[in-house]
Parts: structure tokens; C-alpha cells; sequence
């Protein structure tokens, strides 16, 4: 038996988990009319095969028709859920991985206009800034009603095989009653006392318990501190732990720190990239040491080492990687396999999370197998013929096609023009808490090392270059230039500079700068930072309703945070029409949309970000020489199936370009056109 602390296993209660790693409470949004069908048992089978201990579904499943979830949760308040819970408890059973869900009932946490259109309840009469509905101060007859709802969501759990529930009391009804912030009402249930803040959690437990009796397990994922004045104090939170576990109805505690009622705050809780990693483990660890309880704790563990450390040093009993398995889902198979090196990492970008939060699917910037295990793979398997794979182009995209064709067994060869790898991921990482992402491109260099991919740096690829080692397939992904024609009147870009000048250092911010942003990404604010450090005067403008749409909500907190001390605007709803030299200043014409109006305004310096244009003269003029020429069948690439076109019976070889060398879109689509394209060739 391994002697790896993270290997043991570990009792809870009459259930062995069979090591200390679980991924906790999260929604990927990926259930289908509120049910987790095939994907979503996919998604977690995935993880479950490779060796994780304990999958904590969902977050959260709503357990009330006046909960409507927000980013496509599971709905556990009706009865069909509970053969479709089987079907994932069943496929993640089989390979020894045990299942627990989260249940929830929101609260304040929701939206009025969505699901059945009922009005929000609280014991708090505030809106929640997050999500902007405005609560009704919740009534006997609704406390009644959804205790019962607890009860009943319980039991079709244990119906369906599940081996356990936690209750999540962080930001959700729970925990807005036993909140000083967040509970407004009198009575037993009041603000005036910590027994009474605490009487709802604890009716709640009491009626599951009489429900599922006493052999099911039942946690708490809840916030200990608050950490904001007039909450929840550490001390406070250190007792309130210590009521549970007299409780002797609970079987484990999760613990949380802080609060998630704001970006800000979320962000504060599930730490980003270029943040402190593991930044309440000691925390969790405190309340474990006052409890005496099994404690559960994630909050940005993204590597080994840490977790092994947390379990090693006696301060949790198990330990949440989530994000981390959806970077890798077989992190635990590798650690017992002895292959550390090869897991592919999280580099904290949180794409997964910022996506759920705008109405989209949880989806890893960097594995594009993630959630599309039904069509993707996480495992490459071995072509049956060896070919010749060249790829046009080190960066996110060329390397990820390097790295498929060499698992698949092919000889690969890269050409890269640059003297180092990483195309546009070398621009992002100049931001000194965004260097993280270099992770992406060197994980990938290691694992071409491992299989022998021949890079040609500091080399022009020309047509006659690629014809003479006779490829079987050419994969084109030379990126993109940054687009500096204004949109419908175009501009003199003699008059103006991108926001990758300033992020390279090639060009120094002027005292003045307007940074014009059409794309809505990170190279705007990214410029923004750079320069308002350095003392400019910035104002941000878009011709949109709102500023980087693209760049989501956890993720801007920390340009946010970095900006709001500097001499910096946001002006929204105003397009640049056009610049002109005055004197050695800048004449910047801005008109809007929405009407006639046109003014002028003076810079020092103006910087656009309106996406990339295909560097892509290489790809056409391949085109003639392909089998394919160039064609992709849409159908084929959808449904995860090999590409057959064949347009030219004598062409030499199949030809594809991916990523901004088709259009300007992100890393990940980047990342997904090579896997999709590359898996079967």
C-alpha cells in the first residue's frame, strides 16, 4: 500500500473513501430540463474511473419551486430527478468513486423572472447585488413549506443511491438567517440571538434526519467567517462549528471562508489566478482542531503538493481539487502511477466558473475535453498507421495540435518564427499575476518533449518547406496581427498604436491615453493596468452597453482592484469614428450609436483593441497542394468523427488551419479546434 498521505484511505462514518482527493459542490451547468442526464454523468464518471474518492454533485440542486436555479442547476424538487441520479451514482459506483449532492434552497440568491416567476424569499429584505432580485421578507407559511421541501429533496437523494448530501449555508437561505448581514426578521427566528439565526439550519437538518434516518450522511458546506464587518466573526464562526458538531446529526463539515454575495467577494472565497493559492487552509484547519470533526475544505488547492500537505499536516480529512480535475480529470491516477509531472495543470484562469455566472457551460480554458467527454477525449489513443503531422505555429493551438498527433504516434514536426514558443500566451503573461498561463504552453513543450516533436524556431515556413518532407497532414496555426480598421469608417494607423504595443513594452504610455476597446477582452484592461501604473491619465471606451463582456466577472475583479485607486474612466456607449494629428496631441472623433451625436476629444495616445486578422497568406496558398483543400466537414467535427473530405484526389495532404489563424476568438477555442481536428488523424 502506498504510503502517499493523499493514497489513504479514509472512514467516514460506515463509508471508506478510498483516498483523501474529492471535487466538491459544483454546477457545470450541464443538466438538460434540470435533470442530469448523459453529460453530466459523463463529466463525473470521467473523474470517478481515474481514481477520485468522492464526487460532490452539483451546486446547488434546488430543493424549492421558488429557488429557480440561475445557471441551469439540477432541480430536486421534482420526482424525476431520482432515476436519473441513480444512473450517475450507479456509473460512478462502479469504479469505487462514492456520491454525495449539494442542496440548496437560494434564497435572496436567484431571480424572480425565472422558472415559475415567484417572488424570491429571504430573511434579509436586501437584494443580493449579484443577482438584483428583490426578495419578499419570508413568512411562517414559507419556513413550514421549505423545511418539508429540504426533507423531501433528501429522500429522493437516498432513493436514488446516493451516499450522502451536504446542505450549503454560504450565501444561500441558511446561511442568510444565521447572518448577521442578512437576517431582517423577529421572533424565534430572528437576528437577536445566535440560537435563533441558527434555528432554521437546524430544523432543516432535524427533518431531513427524521427523513433519511440516521445510517445516511449529512454535511454542512458553510461559512465559519464572514470575513466583513458586522458578519460572522472567526470566533463567532468557531462556535457556530462547534454547535454542529453537538448536533451529532452532522457527519462531516465543509468549510468555507467569506462571503460570495459580490464579485469581489466570490472571488475573495474561489481565488483566481495571480492569487494566493490555499488561502483559508489554515483556516479550515482551525476549525477541524476546534471540532474534532471530518473537515472538508477547497478553496484554490490547484497542485499535489499542497494537498498533500494539508492531509499530511492533519489539517483537513479530504481535499477539494475541483478546478484542478477540470483541468485533469485523472490527477489521482497519476499521482498513484507515479506520474505527477504529467498532470496537466490549472493555471487559475477560471474560465470554468466565469462562464456558468454569464448563462454558459463550465468549460476549462485549457482542456477542451472537459465537459464533452460523450465526444472528446481525455486520453489519446494510438493511430493505427504512423504519419507525418507538420503544425505552422507554436503557440496554444499549434501546440496542442503537436501534442495530439505525437500521442497519437506520429512524427511531428513545428515551425515556429519566433525564437520561443507561445504566440499570444507570452503577451498575457507579461501582466505579472496572469504568468500562470504560461502553464499552458510549457506543460505542452513537455509533453512534445516526451514524445519527440522536432521544433524548427526562428524559421519563416514557406510553401516548398512544407511540400519537402512529404506531410500527411499540415496544421496552420499562425495566429493573427491585431486589427486596427475602425469599424465602418476605418482610420490612419500611422495615428494610433494596439494594446499589445503597450503589453509588449515596445511602446511607452503617454501621459494622456485613450484605449479604445471593440473586443471586449483582456488585452484592453491589460493595457489599462500597464498604463495607470505608470502614471497615465486612462480613460476605457467602448462602443457597447458594458466593458469587457469577454473577460466575465471573477476574472475582472482583480483589474478592478488594481484600477480603482489610478486616474481611470469607463466610458461605455461610444464608438471612435475616426483619428487626426493636432499638433503633438491626438484629435479623437467619437460619435455613438445610439444617435446623431459626434464630439472631439484631445489624447496624448490612443490605443484600439479590436480583435486579431488571420495571419493566414501560408494556409491559401497550401490550399491548391491539399486533398481537402482546406474544406472541414462541419457534421464530422460536431459529432467528434474524422474528417474524410476529399476534394482533390491528387493532392499531396489534408490541410486545416486552427485557432486565430481562422478568426480572432480565445485560448480555448484555440485549444478545441486542434483536439477536435487532431484526435483522428
Amino acid at each position: 500500500m502506498s504510503k502517499d498521505p493523499l493514497l489513504q484511505p479514509y472512514q467516514l462514518k460506515h463509508l471508506t473513501l478510498k483516498n483523501r482527493i474529492m471535487t466538491t459542490s459544483h454546477e457545470p451547468a450541464y443538466p438538460v430540463d434540470g435533470m442530469p442526464k448523459e453529460r453530466y454523468r459523463a463529466y463525473h464518471e470521467e473523474r470517478a474511473k481515474a481514481g477520485v474518492a468522492l464526487a460532490m454533485t452539483a451546486g446547488s440542486a434546488a430543493v424549492s419551486k421558488d429557488s429557480p436555479p440561475v445557471f441551469n442547476n439540477i432541480l430536486a424538487y421534482k420526482d424525476e430527478v431520482v432515476p436519473w441520479i441513480r444512473d450517475l451514482t450507479d456509473s460512478c459506483h462502479e469504479h469505487g468513486c462514492a456520491v454525495m449532492i449539494q442542496l440548496t434552497h437560494l434564497g435572496r440568491r436567484t431571480a424572480w423572472n425565472k422558472g415559475d416567476w415567484l417572488p424570491s424569499v429571504s430573511s434579509s429584505k436586501h437584494r443580493e447585488p449579484a443577482h438584483r432580485a428583490f426578495p419578499k421578507l419570508i413568512e411562517d407559511w414559507d419556513i413550514e413549506r421549505i423545511i418539508g421541501d429540504f426533507a423531501d429533496a433528501a429522500e429522493r437523494m437516498q432513493a436514488g443511491g446516493m451516499d450522502g448530501i451536504e446542505l450549503q449555508v454560504y450565501g444561500h437561505l441558511l446561511d442568510q438567517f444565521w447572518s448577521p448581514l442578512t437576517n431582517d426578521l423577529s421572533g424565534p427566528y430572528g437576528a437577536d440571538t445566535l440560537e435563533n439565526r441558527l434555528r432554521f439550519p437546524m430544523d432543516v437538518l432535524d427533518a431531513i434526519r427524521k427523513r433519511v434516518g440516521e445510517d445516511f450522511i449529512v454535511g454542512f458546506r458553510y461559512t465559519a467567517d464572514e470575513a466583513q464587518k458586522g458578519g460572522i466573526t472567526e470566533e463567532e464562526g468557531i462556535e457556530i462549528s462547534k454547535r454542529l458538531a453537538a448536533t451529532n446529526k452532522l457527519d462531516f463539515l465543509n468549510v468555507i471562508r467569506g462571503r460570495i454575495h459580490t464579485d469581489p467577494a466570490m472571488t475573495d472565497i474561489i481565488p483566481v489566478q495571480g492569487m494566493a493559492n490555499a488561502p483559508h487552509l489554515d483556516f479550515a484547519g482551525r476549525v477541524k482542531a476546534a471540532t474534532g470533526m471530518p473537515t472538508f475544505h477547497a478553496a484554490k488547492i490547484p497542485d499535489v503538493a499542497t494537498a498533500r500537505h494539508a492531509v499530511q499536516a492533519g489539517l483537513l480529512d479530504m481535499v477539494g481539487m475541483t478546478r484542478a480535475h477540470m483541468a485533469d480529470p485523472h490527477i489521482v491516477r497519476k499521482i498513484s502511477e507515479g506520474r505527477e509531472h504529467d498532470i496537466r495543470p490549472c493555471v487559475g484562469a477560471t474560465y470554468c466558473l466565469d462562464r456558468i455566472y454569464q448563462a454558459g457551460e463550465a468549460l476549462c480554458i485549457h482542456n477542451a475535453a472537459t465537459g464533452r467527454e460523450l465526444t472528446m477525449p481525455h486520453e489519446i489513443a494510438v493511430a493505427r498507421q504512423k504519419r507525418r503531422v507538420v503544425v505552422i505555429g507554436a503557440g496554444p493551438a499549434g501546440l496542442e495540435a503537436a501534442r495530439v498527433a505525437a500521442m497519437r504516434g506520429h512524427e511531428v514536426i513545428v515551425f515556429e518564427l519566433q525564437p520561443d514558443p507561445g504566440g499570444q500566451i507570452r503577451l498575457i503573461a507579461q501582466t505579472p499575476r496572469r504568468r500562470e498561463m504560461m502553464a499552458i504552453i510549457d506543460w505542452r513543450m513537455a509533453q512534445c518533449a516526451a514524445h519527440d516533436v522536432v521544433f524548427r524556431f526562428n524559421t519563416w515556413a514557406e510553401v516548398n518547406d512544407i511540400i519537402e518532407l512529404n506531410p500527411d497532414a499540415v496544421i496552420v496555426a499562425t495566429g493573427g496581427l491585431p486589427n486596427t480598421e475602425l469599424f465602418e469608417t476605418g482610420t490612419d494607423a500611422k495615428h494610433i498604436i494596439t494594446a499589445w504595443d503597450l503589453i509588449s513594452g515596445d511602446i511607452k504610455p503617454a501621459n494622456s491615453v485613450l484605449i479604445y476597446d471593440e473586443s471586449g477582452d483582456h488585452a484592453a484592461l491589460q493595457a489599462a493596468e500597464l498604463a495607470a501604473a505608470a502614471g497615465s491619465k486612462v480613460e476605457i471606451m467602448t462602443p457597447d452597453r458594458t466593458f469587457a463582456p469577454e473577460v466575465m466577472a471573477m476574472n475582472l475583479v482583480p483589474y478592478m482592484r488594481a484600477l480603482q485607486d489610478k486616474d481611470v474612466t469607463f466610458t461605455v456607449t461610444r464608438r471612435l469614428l475616426g483619428v487626426e494629428q493636432a499638433g503633438n496631441r491626438l484629435n479623437a472623433l467619437i460619435g455613438t450609436d445610439y444617435s446623431d451625436h459626434v464630439d472631439t476629444k484631445e489624447y496624448d495616445q490612443v490605443v484600439v483593441n479590436y480583435g486579431t486578422l488571420p495571419l493566414d497568406d501560408l494556409y491559401f496558398d497550401l490550399k491548391p497542394f491539399s486533398t481537402n483543400l482546406g474544406a472541414v466537414d462541419y457534421d464530422a467535427l460536431i459529432d467528434g468523427a474524422p474528417q474524410k473530405a476529399l476534394r482533390n484526389p491528387d493532392g499531396l495532404f489534408q490541410l486545416f488551419r486552427i485557432g486565430d489563424a481562422v478568426s480572432a476568438r480565445n485560448i480555448h477555442a484555440a485549444i478545441y479546434d486542434a483536439l477536435r481536428l487532431v484526435k483522428d488523424i
